[in-house]
């Protein structure tokens, strides 16, 4: 699992090695992962990566490593966010963004995924944010995240359509989406959120564990009422008709 030094990530990280999983950790903070497998390692195969998957190098050798090794679940994690107005965003920042977020779990379902499917099993889940859906809210309260939540709407698609790719092979896709989680993420931007309500890192793994076993593909922890969700889904279902138009409405028309 990628980002495991913090956070969601080592979250996953416990959870699993805790279940008797052997796991591969990836982070940048090798000290982290250390400790983790001093942790568990007497009881499970833990591999330790040291790796920025920004980088072309660290994404490579990371790769490289879930080509090879059968892999049964991963976890892609690793995320940054660089909240600001997107015309103050340094263009190093906002390539970082989509290099992190969008390249990197792309890249590595891509090479986990013809060996799950040559098995018959497996499964991906892929980070995303609630800010995924938030492009139409109007909140101020809310930080500048034009890429950051751009990145997440990227990866709930992707990993919607290949949900759908890959029905009947066995393998499963998730795309979790969890609100506001008590972890050093948003302490790393400089926000301070500790006198907001927020879900704990296991209480995440927890629900996209069970989701991932029942076939939910979109895992939002913090949603009681489904319905919710399904009614945007169903709108979203009925706007398929469109792509079949072939010309403009009268609204375009009218008046001219």
């Amino acid at each position: 699992m990628t980002g495991a030094s913090s956070g969601i990530g080592a979250a996953y990280a416990e959870r699993l090695a805790g279940d008797g999983w052997d796991v591969i950790v990836v982070a940048r903070r090798r000290d982290r992962l250390e400790a983790f497998s001093e942790r568990f390692g007497q009881d499970v195969e833990v591999q330790v990566v040291e790796a920025d998957l920004a980088t072309t190098p660290g994404l490579e050798a990371v790769t490289d490593v879930a080509a090879t090794v059968p892999i049964d679940l991963l976890v892609n994690n690793a995320g940054l966010a660089h909240y600001m107005p997107f015309s103050e965003l340094a263009a190093s920042s906002a390539a970082e963004l989509v290099d992190l977020n969008v390249l990197a779990p792309v890249l590595l379902s891509r090479a986990v995924l013809p060996g799950m499917i040559e098995r018959g099993s497996g499964a991906v889940v892929n980070l995303a944010s609630l800010l995924a859906f938030s492009g139409g809210w109007d909140n101020p309260h809310l930080p500048s995240r034009a890429v950051y939540a751009g990145s997440r709407s990227f990866v709930l698609t992707f990993t919607q359509l290949l949900a759908a790719e890959l029905a009947g092979t066995g393998v499963r896709v998730q795309a979790l989406c969890p609100g506001v989680v008590r972890t050093e993420f948003h302490s790393r931007q400089g926000m301070d959120l500790s006198g907001r309500p927020r879900m704990e890192p296991e209480d995440v793994v927890t629900a996209s564990l069970v989701d991932l076993d029942r076939g939910v593909v979109v895992s939002i922890p913090g949603l009681d009422d489904l319905g919710r969700f399904e009614s945007i889904l169903a709108a979203h279902a009925r706007l398929a008709p469109v792509t079949t138009e072939t010309s403009l409405p009268a609204r375009y028309t009218e008046g001219s």
